[in-house]
């Protein structure tokens, strides 16, 4: 097994003050591509159908990765995975409908579209995993809650989506639901059916297909980008704005934080479950939200993930430290107790005859 900071590395591979890893700077670089060199006309055609096939496959491999044994194994852990499904698709929506108040003198409608959005979408699994190894909290449960996470949130987020987004999530409406089971549901039942044959090719070519996976959301956000440069969308939001959602969205991560931390320790879990806790349901997955919000709001989909790569962002620079404090604090664990070497009695001496 490797060591938590190597696991840490892995994720995140910058200087500890800088917890930013390649990902995130190409997803810097292709919106800076997407504003100097837009697509438009025939090209963005072959772009969308593109991004299509591209956001159909990467839900295919999720489907073919995820071991349903795995999570299966995880369920005995039910009252953990119950509390990150409560923080996650409870809790965060919830906290996303409050800001409902924030419009229009703080948040525009379209940002405040994209801010309840990231409230809809799953938590992480990569990350949280990471923070929770180096945090010395319990691993297999960070596992396991992130991929229920991802497992339910293909169906929670398009109804969520629908009953809070209602004509705000960019035309949602029945045939969008259908659009999306073709799209996400389908492929991802398509991956867990063939799991059985392709897992071994999976697995022996995690690395290769790992930059699939982001090959593709760099497409999607490619996409999304370049159709609000050829709308004028961007003209829309002033650096100010900027730093009203920077703003409310750091008060959101404290909010949802502090729950998990002081909440994990009422309900009575123990220090290595309220870790696990405390990282896999204050944290929102970039990866599957970015394809969610391609099919869920179209032409809207600039504005609309603007928020969760900010948030996403602030998560990894934030957990970053929560985790080292937490590996500080950790109990070192207990010497294992050595052998005491106690004289040998002295053989009684021989009876004289």
């Amino acid at each position: 097994m490797l060591r938590p900071r190597h696991l840490l590395r892995r994720t995140i591979p910058l200087p500890s003050w800088l917890p930013l890893d390649g990902f995130i700077l190409g997803l810097v670089g292709t919106v800076a591509l997407a504003a100097l060199l837009p697509v438009s006309g025939r090209a963005a055609t072959v772009t969308d159908g593109a991004t299509t096939g591209a956001v159909a496959f990467l839900f295919f491999l999720y489907g073919a990765r995820l071991s349903t044994r795995e999570a299966l194994d995880g369920v005995r852990h039910w009252r953990l995975h119950l509390t990150v499904l409560a923080c996650t698709f409870v809790i965060f929506p919830a906290l996303g409908l409050a800001a409902r108040g924030l419009v229009p003198h703080v948040l525009t409608q379209p940002l405040y579209t994209g801010l309840l959005f990231l409230c809809l979408v799953p938590s992480t699994v990569q990350s949280s995993i990471a923070f929770t190894s180096l945090a010395r909290g319990n691993v297999a449960a960070a596992i396991c809650a992130g991929s229920f996470s991802s497992l339910i949130g293909i169906v929670v987020t398009p109804v969520l989506a629908a009953l809070l987004l209602g004509g705000s999530g960019g035309g949602f409406s029945p045939d969008s639901m259908i659009q999306i089971a073709l799209q996400l549901l389908a492929p991802f039942l398509a991956g867990q059916l063939l799991r059985r044959w392709i897992g071994g090719f999976i697995s022996r070519h995690r690395a290769a297909l790992r930059l699939v996976d982001r090959g593709s959301v760099l497409l999607v956000v490619y996409a999304a980008f370049s159709e609000g440069m050829t709308r004028g969308i961007w003209h829309q939001i002033t650096p100010a704005r900027l730093a009203v959602l920077l703003a409310v969205e750091a008060v959101l991560l404290a909010l949802m934080l502090t729950l998990t931390t002081y909440g994990s320790r009422k309900l009575g879990f123990r220090r290595e479950d309220r870790i696990t806790i405390t990282f896999a349901g204050s944290k929102k997955s970039l990866a599957a939200g970015l394809p969610m919000a391609s099919v869920l709001f179209g032409a809207q989909a600039s504005l609309a993930v603007l928020p969760l790569m900010l948030f996403h962002q602030m998560q990894l620079m934030v957990c970053a430290v929560l985790a080292r404090r937490f590996a500080d604090r950790a109990p070192e664990p207990a010497p294992e107790p050595v052998p005491s070497k106690t004289p040998k009695a002295p053989e009684p001496a021989a009876a004289v005859r």
